[in-house]
């Protein structure tokens, strides 16, 4: 039998089904999907990253007598050529709409062998006692006690007694033949997954404590690998149990909110284009105002710093991303679905299901989501966790004089006649009296 290993988000060949469960002669590929390329800018600083870690790929399994054969092509058109030499495939599952639909396509071709390798859990087999999947977090996260408690999680061993199949290997194409222009990258992304690790145990200590501050260097930066599978959930979750670290539960948590927002997307797929709790919302239309949110120029200091920083590097700190998210969904009153494209055109670590839990949760739409009437003030979230404006001053380097005290206070800095700052686009009491009674009519009406 001859199979072909295809590797999609998780590029690395630790802990890897693929290379566990392979028997015979193999063919590892990674397809550079034009169906979703085409739709990405040029300058879409993922694709470079993507892109380097799909060359470390190919030269780690070179190390261990193998090969990564590397397509530009739809999946499907790929898959029509090799089918005639090849028995199946094996391959991680993906649970968005798109990955779904692609591989029943190539299904048809081929037998498709999925294996669960970008997350801990099987959501198959986590259902409460009356076999319906939980919905809130909390009960999710302690019916887990025997994996979460646990000292480790078994990982997938390699079998080292795999063939490589005879193809053409030496052929790779170069970023500018896919259509991408070569872009500098966060500092962060140029150290491997278990330097970053190695890095965050030594301060985890004060992780609870600080994460929220967005001006200190206090989380992880481990979301961008774990997307594209350069390392393993099990493998975090492995090494943080092994060092023995005091205060890990509260990362350990985090990990699992990670794990229930994928399962939440596996057994709610529609969740992905509707509202969670079913609610019907007559959300504000208005493009002008999305623009002005997406390019930062809401003329709120916390907010358009966050945004402007998004567009620049593809990096958002989860604490601005709630903040932002309540402002769109909340005070502006804007879908959160497109707010969640946007996020899914410039996030570095662009994860559907994560992605689309959390705006859901920050629009009071999705499971175990925020309180319809909870509403951020972006004025008290900069001042609680950017007291000195170190992150606004940061990125708007035309505040950098600026006395910080006029972040915080609504409309100071427009008021101001040494500053040239924008008047905020709503008021924020009367934007939150609107979404709640707005959310509270639409809830009455769904009863």
């Amino acid at each position: 039998m001859k199979q072909i290993l295809w590797f999609r988000r998780d590029l690395r060949v630790s802990d890897s089904a693929l290379l566990a469960y392979a028997e015979h002669e193999v063919l590892p590929i990674f397809i550079f999907d034009k169906n979703i390329l085409s739709s990405l800018p040029k300058n879409d600083k993922r694709v470079t990253f993507i892109y380097h870690s799909v060359l470390s790929l190919k030269r780690e399994l070179q190390s261990l007598g193998l090969d990564l054969a590397i397509f530009y092509n739809e999946p499907l058109n790929v898959f029509k050529t090799l089918s005639k030499d090849f028995d199946e495939v094996l391959c991680s599952i993906d649970f968005d709409a798109y990955a779904i639909k692609r591989d029943i396509e190539v299904e048809k071709l081929l037998p498709l062998k999925r294996f669960n390798d970008s997350f801990i859990l099987n959501p198959n087999d986590h259902l409460k006692a009356d076999e319906t999947p939980y919905k809130v977090f909390t009960p999710f996260y302690k019916s887990l006690n025997l994996i979460t408690q646990s000292s480790s999680i078994e990982e997938y061993k390699r079998n080292k007694k795999l063939k490589l199949a005879n193809f053409d290997y030496r052929k790779v194409i170069s970023l500018e033949e896919l259509g991408f222009e070569k872009q500098d990258l966060p500092s962060f992304l140029y150290k491997n997954a278990r330097e970053l690790l190695k890095d965050f145990l030594s301060k985890i200590d004060s992780y609870q404590e600080d994460r929220d501050f967005f001006y200190k260097d206090a989380t992880s930066k481990l979301s961008v690998h774990l997307r594209f599978g350069l390392i393993s959930p099990k493998e975090v979750f492995n090494i943080v149990k092994k060092t023995k670290v005091k205060n890990s539960e509260f990362f350990i948590r985090e990990i699992f909110w990670r794990e229930f927002y994928n399962y939440i997307l596996f057994h709610f797929p529609s969740s992905q284009e509707e509202n969670f709790n079913g609610i019907k919302i007559s959300w504000n239309q208005n493009e002008e105002d999305f623009k002005k949110w997406c390019e930062g120029k809401t003329g709120v200091p916390i907010i358009d710093a966050a945004m402007i920083h998004l567009n620049r590097t593809g990096l958002m700190h989860n604490r601005l991303r709630m903040i932002v998210a309540s402002f769109l969904t909340k005070n502006l009153f804007i879908d959160w679905k497109k707010g969640e494209k946007y996020f899914a055109l410039k996030l570095l670590d662009y994860e559907a299901s994560s992605n689309i839990g959390s705006w859901q949760w920050a629009a009071s739409t999705g499971a175990d989501a925020s309180p319809y009437f909870r509403v951020f003030n972006p004025y008290t979230q900069s001042s609680k966790f950017d007291k000195d404006g170190l992150f606004i001053k940061s990125v708007i380097k035309e505040l950098k004089d600026v006395d910080p005290k006029l972040f915080h206070i609504e409309n100071a800095l427009s008021s101001n006649l040494f500053y040239n700052y924008p008047k905020a686009m709503v008021d924020i009491s009367l934007s939150r009296k609107r979404a709640i009674e707005n959310f509270k009519k639409a809830k009455d009406e769904n009863l």
